[in-house]
């Protein structure tokens, strides 16, 4: 069943013409200013360290496999191997980079982002 009701404002901001939105000179400004800039420096200083160290990890991985088949093979108890231990290591890293990541950012980047973006939403 269709309704004649229009959409309910965005976050309160309506004008005549639908919700407001930031120009594209206030995007730049912001872009420009400290705030944004601390706020990709954060990012940046969290995201990249542990990238790198992520795909450190999985090279050492790859060759490892490729170039240690006696090391990888090596049984650390029953039929469980040393490859078997390292690449379950891959799935365990990636989900505590995921959780650390996710943590990082509700503590420091998206109180961060909501206040540029209530500002930018203030200001249009």
């Amino acid at each position: 069943m269709a309704t004649e009701a229009p959409p309910p404002p965005r976050n309160g901001l309506e004008t005549d013409h639908g919700p407001a939105s930031p120009t594209t000179e206030q995007f730049i400004e912001v872009q420009e200013g400290a705030e944004f800039g601390e706020l990709r420096s954060t990012y940046r200083s969290f995201a990249f360290p542990l990238t790198l160290a992520f795909i450190a990890w999985y090279l050492l991985y790859v060759l490892l496999s490729n170039y240690a088949g006696g090391f990888m093979g090596t049984k650390v108890f029953g039929n469980i191997n040393v490859a078997l231990v390292l690449g379950l290591g891959q799935f365990l890293t990636t989900f505590l980079i995921a959780w650390l990541y996710s943590r990082h950012a509700a503590r420091r980047l998206d109180p961060r982002a909501e206040a540029i973006r209530t500002r930018m939403e203030g200001d249009a």
